[in-house]
């Protein structure tokens, strides 16, 4: 059976890498495979910004990647902490009752929609604030240039 507990942890704790879609889908999702690449483009962003400084045209765009990658397994970890136990055990344990205990939701199911909620929504704006930042700052160089 699929614990939703466990389940919202690891989202929150593993979703960039896709455990959590492996844990309730199989090594046959493709949305877990594909996961790792926008998380390991963002940690490429992060190492180009440690090599080339926050100057560097491609660490604006790689970084965000990485940001909403995070933002997105953080809500994703919200949505399975907050399914009603029925629906999780409908979707995830078909073959136990609408009213087993893996569905359940207990204070560390809890704990993870919070901190998930409270780390997601900060990676999001960091994300946001970062990139925006650096592309109107670019466009204002940009503009500079060309008014000389």
């Amino acid at each position: 059976m699929k614990n939703k507990t466990f389940a919202a942890w690891l989202a929150f704790l593993g979703g960039p890498l896709g455990l959590h879609r492996f844990y309730l889908n199989g090594f046959s999702d493709a949305v877990g495979w594909a996961l790792p690449i926008p998380t390991a483009l963002g940690l490429y962003g992060v190492e180009r910004v440690q090599r080339y400084g926050l100057d560097d045209p491609w660490s604006w765009v790689l970084i965000p990647l990485l940001g909403f990658t995070i933002a997105g397994c953080a809500l994703m970890a919200i949505v399975y902490g907050l399914m009603t136990r029925e629906k999780w055990n409908a979707r995830f344990n078909r073959s136990s009752s609408e009213d087993a205990a893996a569905g359940a939701t207990g204070w560390l199911t809890i704990a993870a929609v919070a901190l998930a909620l409270l780390v997601g929504t900060g990676v999001l704006m960091a994300s946001i604030a970062f990139s925006f930042q650096h592309y109107f700052e670019y466009q204002i160089e940009e503009g500079r240039k060309i008014s000389e």
